[in-house]
């Protein structure tokens, strides 16, 4: 038996309008975190999910635990970027490339960024679990390592990061999702 013309039409329709209102509930919860929240960019926050194709088909909730996700990946990647410029520095011994301070800076964000990891993994069974509180306190932690990861390498006249932008990036991700843990709640 072949499928008729009014079938296809359907299908492709429903297909529009399913894509048409997944792609708005990213837009319209970006917007609102933009709105409720100056640390959070409207344009950063919508390229973010958009990122993860699971989020057109994603509800509020949903938006939720795929931005937390995203948190934990970006940490896990710069726990992974942090552990290759320690790296580097230990093969160039002879030619520093980082003084000691810089070196005991990358250090502590290593150890922030390995703690955040766990932190983050909490935090999304806090999430599925309703516990909302307990996610809002296990994501604004990480975003306070973020933070202070950056602020150590200020500490000392002339320093300059070299994780500015990943601890930028973090920042965001992090109130990003603490605005749709906030809306969900």
């Amino acid at each position: 038996m072949k499928p008729n013309l009014l079938y296809f039409l359907f299908i492709f329709f429903f297909n529009i309008f399913h894509a048409t209102t997944a792609h708005n509930l990213i837009h319209e919860t970006c917007k609102k975190c933009a709105q409720n929240d100056s640390n959070v960019d409207y344009e950063f926050c919508a390229t973010a999910l958009q990122s993860i194709p699971r989020s057109y088909n994603a509800s509020l909730h949903q938006l939720g635990i795929i931005s937390i996700n995203l948190n934990r990946s970006n940490v896990t990647h710069t726990r992974s970027y942090i552990k290759k410029l320690l790296k580097r520095k230990m093969k160039k011994n002879k030619n520093l490339d980082y003084d000691p301070y810089i070196r005991a800076c990358l250090v502590d964000c290593f150890d922030l960024y390995s703690d955040a990891v766990s932190t983050l993994k909490q935090a999304i069974k806090d999430y599925k679990s309703s516990r909302y509180e307990d996610a809002n306190f296990q994501v604004s932690s990480v975003m306070d390592a973020s933070t202070a990861c950056e602020d150590g390498f200020k500490e000392k006249h002339g320093v300059v990061s070299p994780l500015t932008k990943k601890n930028n990036d973090e920042f965001q991700l992090s109130a990003i999702s603490l605005s749709i843990i906030n809306m969900v709640r």
